[in-house]
């Protein structure tokens, strides 16, 4: 775990922002390249092993309700529905991390959408 750390350090401008909850601020964050090729890879294979778009995020739900089935009762809107929502909002995460900016308003919009107003 302290390789994994000084690694990021070496790595991240502001490691910081990885490895504690930020609630001050909201900086953008820049991956290293590699770590960008990695993520945006795996994501492929995911994605490429599933039989469907719709399949690959109801994968995504059960896992999320499988490791904490207390979340399955805030959850109002349909289950396709939701597992659809999950799935793209991961694919836009990863598919952003290679641009700050975008990542940064990505997160924002998603945490926005997550505000009890």
């Amino acid at each position: 775990e302290d390789d994994i750390e000084e690694e990021a350090e070496h790595h991240f401008q502001d490691a910081s922002a990885i490895k504690e909850v930020q609630d001050k601020t909201f900086d953008e964050v820049t991956f290293p390249p590699e770590v960008i090729e990695e993520v945006q890879s795996v994501w492929g294979v995911f994605l490429s092993s599933a039989s469907s778009r719709e399949a690959a995020g109801e994968a995504l739900y059960a896992s999320l309700f499988d490791a904490a089935p207390s979340l399955q009762s805030l959850f109002k809107t349909p289950r396709a529905v939701m597992s659809a929502r999950i799935l793209n909002g991961i694919n836009t995460i990863i598919g952003a991390m290679g641009t700050p900016m975008q990542l940064k308003i990505a997160t924002e919009t998603l945490g926005f959408q997550h505000l009890d107003l």
